[in-house]
């Protein structure tokens, strides 16, 4: 086996895991009542950086760390970058343990889709015809699921646009998981910590209070959190991006699997067609990007002949 197929596999394996292991989200944040949506969140940020600073120590790249700190140019996207993955982690919480598993597994559905739309109104990028079509597809669904559910989506948009602008802000930031991360952390955690500390003047704070296993899961959450972020990063440097489009799916699909057996919520026959427009969408959206990348593969490949053989 080649370096480049042993990379190959090994980046198929990191993807898969790190994808699986966001499907199964929905199952470990419930086992965390009575501590609230909120609290949960507290505790993910202040134990994800305890996590990522062990890791800086292990992997030594405190150097790249404070080199990071130190550039104002740098700092700007990440501190950005920490108030929306906060939007995102709270969000898919407070989704997963009120009841709306299937909608955020809605949020991660349409957030390619979302992704494009920001290409398109801040880089100034221009759509090839099919993905206007998913695009507009997914508009659509979006109105069909308004209807049904009575409001918008607020749950899936709130995780679809929060994740696409992260990450757009971490690819201009182009920096290290492991560092990025910490310096994410490091500037929510002292938010982190005083509102658990106001949790706990109050009397409300479930941390210490419900038990070992609680108290446990709660410093858990730093562990799952950084995980699967780490598996996706030594997955994205190994893998084409149409893999990584496509294993993307695997997380909504088990979300919304887990809504429908484990939570029992329910899906209307408007809310099924809803659900069947956005999947039409990202099957138009995968052809169209997969299409794109064998012509430009190709051309390649032909110019690197006429080269040899001039």
């Amino acid at each position: 086996m080649t370096t480049r197929n042993a990379d190959s596999k090994a980046g198929l394996i990191y993807g898969v895991a790190a994808y699986l292991c966001w499907g199964f989200f929905p199952l470990y944040w419930p086992l965390l009542e009575p501590a609230s949506a909120y609290e949960v969140l507290a505790h993910r940020i202040v134990w994800t950086f305890v996590f990522c600073l062990g890791l800086v120590t292990l992997t030594h790249k405190w150097g790249a760390f404070f080199a990071i700190v130190k550039q104002r140019r740098l700092m700007v996207p990440l501190a950005l970058a920490s108030v929306v993955i906060t939007l995102n982690w709270g969000g898919f919480i407070w989704g997963v343990t009120n009841g709306h598993v299937i909608e955020t597994s809605l949020g991660y559905f349409i957030n390619p889709l979302m992704t494009v739309l920001l290409g398109v109104f801040i880089l100034g990028e221009n759509l090839r015809r099919l993905q206007w079509a998913a695009v507009a597809l997914g508009i659509v669904a979006v109105v069909v699921l308004t209807v049904d559910y009575g409001r918008p989506p607020w749950v899936a948009l709130l995780l679809a646009t929060s994740f696409a602008t992260y990450g757009f802000l971490k690819k201009r930031a182009n920096l290290g998981t492991i560092e990025a991360l910490s310096v994410e952390t490091t500037i929510l955690t002292p938010f982190a910590v005083a509102f658990l500390v106001l949790l706990g003047v109050q009397g409300t704070l479930a941390f210490g209070h419900e038990g070992a296993l609680n108290t446990a899961l709660l410093v858990g959450t730093g562990v799952v959190t950084a995980i699967p972020l780490l598996m996706f990063g030594a997955a994205a440097v190994r893998l084409s991006l149409t893999t990584i489009g496509i294993l993307q799916y695997l997380g909504p699909i088990l979300q919304f699997i887990f809504g429908l057996t484990i939570f029992g919520e329910t899906m209307g026959t408007a809310r099924w067609i809803g659900f069947l427009m956005v999947w039409a969408a990202l099957v138009i959206f995968t052809y169209d990007a997969m299409r794109t990348r064998r012509r430009s593969k190709r051309l390649v490949d032909e110019c690197a002949a006429e080269s040899t053989a001039v």
